[in-house]
């Protein structure tokens, strides 16, 4: 009989999660250790989490998920697709760089300057759009670590930019008072980078190897003596099967070098030691180099505990992981990619997405492709009636800024929250997160989510959440007749009302409880086109 790929994983990760210390690539604690405290680095330990009030309030964060791969301005996994021949990817970059063979993606990043960047007028940008909290990206699967590293001389202050750049996010987030996160995407580079092992099929430079076998002795009088380039790629290893990336740690082909794991191991702990993030975003299913290592178990027991240890002994930290079973849900926060869940969770939960690509491609610009506030907007509304919260990622070009078709959308996104901010912050889902011909359509997540922009919401849709006595109804859409709320109905006994008004109006609204539904008359003057919220203060 044979087992699925997925059933496979599935039974791996089951194995490992009730024996938790039998990992075939386990990390020392030579350079780094974990600190000590309440948590070990066991899912049973870390099952002790509880998510902090400050999270569960903030609602709505914004993510800087950028590095190097915006400098081409073409968009995501750029550092990858270079190497693969005939790729919209490959073809650019030979154009604008030159051969793979002689020009790889560490030239990218030597081309790297973020010359206008200016951290503390985004961050105040963002916060001016309502963002609770601001998240930078540490590293990519592209390998490049955006600080000062200890254990990664490939770093943004060494080479590109020559610049501490999370140093510089952290500082403008605490001027800003927003809690400051940290995106970790660089335990995929072993896999996602094996492109670089490749050479031409066809044509001028068929059989002549890319750049990513190269060796710290062949940089002799370039620009990188000294460095060593497999630092960066990681690719002194065989190809996995043969079949190139993938997510999960599959097999024992595909598995990292122990040094690997070691070496990602270390420079995270360093990465938490020197800024003490609020958040910790993992691009890995679970925690990373799990299951095959206890690498991201140890990370993640260390960073429980240092943060405890930095907030008088209460734990104000969270930590995000993807495709995340029942029991991991209680060790962490899940995040869901580019989705989100069709029905309500009863346990906190994050959507991540972005208005374009996550990184900057110019052709979104082009192409005016967006998203826009009023879908941000909506979107953020369906999450947090479902008890989640929204990172929206801003795609920062090259040279360290966002343009105005941007800022545009930002300021969309901050002319709505300065009316009707209430009605998402500091709130708590209601006993039915909405109603609606939207609540009645399945959207179920793929894998890590991407099911967004499949339910199209309309002024019949509506979604709720509360703050003590008040319930807050969002009408997603302009309506043009009377809105109809039935979970608020004389015969669903929900209690008694005692005011109703529209945020953003002084309009005296009349309404009348009905056996089957409240009966909101239209107002006369409707505050935004978007979404308007009714403030229904209850008995």
């Amino acid at each position: 009989m044979k087992v699925s790929l997925s059933i496979a994983v599935f039974m791996l990760s089951s194995c490992f999660l009730k024996a938790q210390e039998n990992f075939p690539l386990p990390v020392g604690e030579g350079k780094e250790q974990v600190a000590t405290g309440k948590f070990k680095p066991t899912w049973e330990s870390l099952s002790q989490y509880k998510v902090p009030d400050w999270f569960r309030n903030a609602k709505f964060g914004i993510w800087a998920h950028w590095g190097p791969q915006c400098q081409p301005e073409q968009g995501d996994w750029y550092a990858r697709g270079m190497y693969e021949e005939g790729s919209d990817y490959y073809k650019w970059h030979v154009q604008h760089y030159g051969h793979p063979s002689k020009v790889g993606f560490k030239d990218v990043i030597h081309d790297w300057k973020a010359q206008n960047w200016n951290p503390e007028e985004l961050v105040k940008l963002y916060k001016r759009a309502g963002a609770q909290y601001f998240v930078a990206m540490a590293n990519h699967h592209d390998n490049l670590d955006l600080w000062d590293s200890k254990y990664q001389e490939w770093n943004s202050v060494r080479v590109g930019p020559k610049k501490d750049i999370i140093n510089g996010w952290s500082k403008a987030a605490k001027k800003q008072g927003l809690p400051f996160g940290l995106s970790v995407h660089a335990a995929h580079a072993w896999m996602w980078y094996e492109t670089a092992q490749g050479a031409d099929k066809s044509g001028e430079f068929m059989g002549i190897p890319y750049d990513g076998k190269l060796t710290k002795a062949a940089g002799k009088g370039t620009w990188w003596e000294g460095l060593d380039p497999q630092g960066l790629y990681a690719q002194n290893h065989e190809l996995s099967n043969g079949k190139g990336w993938n997510w999960e740690w599959q097999d024992k082909s595909s598995w990292p070098s122990q040094a690997y794991c070691e070496n990602f191991y270390d420079r995270t702990m360093d990465l938490i030691n020197l800024y003490n993030p609020d958040l910790l975003y993992f691009d890995d299913t679970a925690l990373p180099l799990y299951p095959v290592s206890d690498a991201g178990l140890k990370i993640a027991a260390h960073y429980y505990n240092h943060n405890m240890m930095t907030h008088n002994n209460k734990l104000e930290a969270v930590l995000f992981g993807k495709i995340l079973s029942d029991k991991q849900k209680e060790c962490m926060v899940w995040d869901v990619e580019r989705g989100a869940p069709d029905k309500p969770q009863e346990k906190a939960w994050q959507t991540c997405t972005c208005i374009g690509d996550w990184h900057y491609n110019r052709k979104v610009y082009d192409e005016n492709r967006y998203k826009s506030a009023a879908s941000v907007i909506r979107a953020l509304v369906d999450i947090v009636s479902k008890n989640g919260n929204l990172l929206l990622n801003i795609p920062v070009r090259g040279d360290g800024t966002i343009d105005d078709k941007e800022i545009v959308v930002l300021e969309g996104i901050a002319a709505w929250m300065d009316i009707n901010k209430e009605s998402i912050f500091d709130t708590r889902p209601w006993k039915l997160y909405g109603e609606g011909p939207a609540v009645d359509q399945s959207n179920p997540i793929n894998s890590q989510g991407f099911n967004e922009g499949k339910i199209q919401y309309s002024a019949k849709d509506i979604r709720y959440n509360q703050k003590g006595n008040v319930l807050y109804a969002t009408v997603m859409g302009k309506p043009t007749e009377n809105i109809l709320l039935k979970s608020l109905a004389k015969k669903e006994g929900t209690g008694k009302i005692k005011k109703i008004e529209l945020l953003g109006s002084k309009e005296k609204i009349s309404w009348k409880q009905e056996a089957d539904s409240l009966v909101i008359i239209q107002p006369k003057s409707i505050p935004n086109d978007i979404a308007i919220v009714f403030k229904i203060a209850m008995k």
